[in-house]
């Protein structure tokens, strides 16, 4: 099996880059990753518009959520995803690719999504692979599913092994989020030897703060060819880039920005860019998704599905007085004029 790269190859690789600087990005038109891909609803022309914002900002990188379901249908998945880095490539911007993620709704399904629940952040997301799963595999390490799972990271990533338009892959966002628990540890192992074992020419990793238990965050910094991290509280943003340096890697903060947090863009951009630190914001168009309410309105999710407050096809997009997360209204007009001049601001600076 092939190893995680030294030291001395993470940081040419960084050294190499302009500062890294994007967003987590959804289209408006998809509630999850699974309806930003599918074939009925791929949508080439809002990622094309979307994506055109976004390089506007100044941002060079986007990170993306895939799915193990959409593997199932590779051929028209390869397709989609293709065309998908086709548009980044166009406008210079390199994506992170996200395999795995245990964060938000436990029970994914292909095909019809659920209609977005009013004003609930992120209310139809779906876990990848999903609770069950991932506990399933924990007590028994001979699951029949296991070898469909193993077949995704190992087809996707030597696929696209050599493929220069895509920046670097997280191979398992957040593990043991969301209930799910240390009991991750057994697929996250799984999914480091299996992306150990194809060894793709771009960096891999998986997030330290952000992930749950010791063993969960060990695995992913000993494996990790650079080191990546979340953090939503603006008065925890130095602390969190001083105690990772000790690592001695690149490092990039793949999610930050929650406004009524602290960690707006005046306050976070300019620590990133001191420090040489990416960075990644969550959101950009207030969709679908409806990330741009905070996330206490989840609790409210059981109670406004039995009352059928559903968003439907054509409906506009409710606002929050103030936003959690996102930039832009699907229109396009920014939520603050004030914070996407700052954003274009820094991101055109040397």
């Amino acid at each position: 099996m092939m190893k995680k790269w030294n030291k001395e190859q993470a940081f040419s690789w960084y050294e190499n880059l302009d500062w890294i600087v994007g967003c987590n990005y959804l289209p408006s038109n998809a509630i999850n990753q699974l309806e930003m891909f599918q074939v009925e609803t791929y949508d080439k022309e809002i990622n094309l518009k979307e994506l055109s914002w976004a390089k506007d900002l100044g941002f060079n990188s986007v990170r993306v959520y895939l799915h193990d379901l959409l593997w199932n249908e590779s051929d028209v998945f390869k397709k989609n995803l293709n065309d998908f880095l086709d548009i980044c490539n166009r406008l210079e911007i390199r994506p992170i690719l996200v395999l795995f993620d245990d964060c938000h709704r436990p029970y994914p399904k292909l095909g019809k999504q659920p209609k977005p629940v009013r004003g609930v952040h992120n209310s139809g997301w779906k876990q990848s692979p999903g609770m069950a799963l991932v506990h399933e595999i924990y007590e028994n390490k001979e699951h029949d599913e296991i070898p469909r799972l193993q077949k995704f990271v190992e087809e996707i990533l030597h696929d696209f092994s050599d493929d220069e338009r895509i920046l670097m892959w997280d191979i398992y966002n957040e593990p043991g989020q969301f209930g799910i628990g240390e009991k991750a540890i057994t697929l996250l192992e799984l999914v480091w030897k299996w992306a150990l074992e194809v060894r793709p020419s771009q960096p891999l990793t998986a997030c330290l703060d952000g992930s749950v238990g010791k063993d969960i965050i060990e695995c992913n910094a000993e494996n990790s060819d650079v080191i990546t991290f979340h953090t939503y509280e603006g008065e925890k943003l130095q602390e969190t880039i001083d105690r990772l340096a000790k690592y001695e890697r690149p490092l990039l903060c793949t999610e930050y920005m929650a406004r009524e947090f602290g960690s707006t863009f005046e306050f976070s951009l300019p620590i990133f860019k001191e420090n040489n630190v990416g960075c990644f914001n969550w959101g950009l168009v207030a969709g679908k998704s409806q990330t741009h309410f905070g996330w206490s309105t989840i609790l409210d999710l059981k109670k406004k599905k039995e009352a059928g407050e559903f968003l439907e096809d054509g409906d506009a997009i409710p606002e929050p007085a103030i936003w959690f997360h996102d930039i832009l209204r699907v229109d396009g007009t920014p939520y603050s004029e004030d914070e996407v001049n700052f954003i274009k601001q820094i991101t055109s600076s040397s």
